[in-house]
């Protein structure tokens, strides 16, 4: 498999500075960066260890420097000038309960970053995700940013997220950078993530153990267990996306990222099961209490706003991404950083 406009010209003479780069989403980021020829990155994470450090082998960048750092030197000038800054680092727990530090950490290191880029003329797009949309009563609109004051996120990380989409809205930056709402992304390079890892690399490993898939129950009438549907988005494609929007300057704003479908947990699953050539074996499980009133049981991107921007590539299908990540990479081992030099 290969990702589409590998080849784009914009990026062998760019420069570029990746928030999170060690992470999940930003070091796959980086990895498509440098098969487009781009290797004049500067990466900015905590330091990296263990899994997080497997991310980063085989990418090719300048400097990596810690967040707060990286912040100091924009501010300064001393690191120079980027064509482009991708926000990708953040704390991504949904189950923080430490509002001060997610205050900080998500939502005013965003907002520093953002007045940066716009004082500098550097093209910004930043995370921001579907957990804004909570429930998804409000609808999950990324057309009318008018709309951003009637969502209500169910924990506070989608609230720190949401702060950030509020203050660039009323601050009158959507018409100048971008906020990517990231649905389900799930693929290589998440190992280090813990619990938060998406489910397929979970069920993966349980497989291996016990041969059965756990899944919560639902506590709704109206979806039955397993049945509970996420917008579950492969990470290459989440990326190709990220990378069109950010090279399309008519694109501003924010936009959902997704497969514009939604899956249950069963199909996905099952699709697990499939790649490992096995016959589906689910057990349901009880949610934890302390999650049962924040859970979304249905999310699916609108993505009319991105198609309408010229991105045609097609989206991989739910079982060939499933059957890629556990076949090529969970099966092998293998971080995503080190198969640069090949086609997947």
């Amino acid at each position: 498999m290969t990702l589409p406009g590998k080849n784009s010209s914009v990026w062998p003479g760019s420069r570029v500075v990746v928030t999170g780069g060690a992470g999940f989403i930003g070091s796959v980021l980086v990895w498509e960066l440098n098969r487009r020829g781009c290797s004049n990155v500067v990466i900015a994470d905590f330091p990296a260890q263990g899994e997080k450090r497997r991310n980063l082998a085989g990418l090719q960048y300048t400097e990596y420097l810690e967040p707060w750092t990286l912040l100091a030197q924009l501010s300064s000038g001393s690191l120079g000038t980027f064509d482009f800054a991708f926000h990708l680092g953040a704390c991504s727990s949904t189950t923080e309960a430490n509002e001060e530090y997610l205050r900080e950490n998500n939502y005013e290191y965003t907002r520093k970053l953002a007045e940066w880029a716009l004082r500098a003329g550097t093209r910004f797009v930043y995370a921001s995700s579907a957990a804004t949309y909570g429930d998804g009563s409000a609808g999950m609109d990324d057309t009318d940013p008018g709309q951003l004051e009637r969502l209500q996120p169910l924990n506070l990380y989608g609230k720190s997220k949401h702060w950030m989409d509020l203050h660039a809205w009323r601050q009158g930056w959507l018409d100048r950078i971008v906020g990517l709402k990231y649905f389900n992304i799930f693929g290589p390079n998440e190992n280090h993530k813990g619990d938060m890892r998406s489910v397929v690399c979970k069920s993966y490993s349980q497989v291996l153990e016990t041969g059965v898939i756990r899944l919560f129950k639902s506590y709704r009438p109206e979806y039955r267990d397993g049945e509970q549907r996420r917008d579950f988005l492969y990470v290459k494609d989440a990326v190709s996306m990220t990378l069109h929007l950010a090279t399309n300057p008519a694109a501003n704003g924010i936009f959902n990222i997704g497969s514009g479908k939604a899956h249950t947990w069963n199909e996905l699953a099952c699709a697990v099961f499939a790649a490992l050539g096995r016959e589906p074996r689910i057990q349901y499980v009880e949610m934890p209490e302390a999650i049962r009133d924040k859970y979304q049981y249905f999310t699916r991107a609108d993505i009319r706003k991105l198609l309408s921007t010229g991105y045609h590539q097609q989206i991989t299908p739910l079982d060939d991404a499933v059957r890629d990540y556990v076949v090529n990479y969970l099966m092998l081992a293998n971080p995503l950083a080190g198969n640069i030099p090949g086609s997947l």
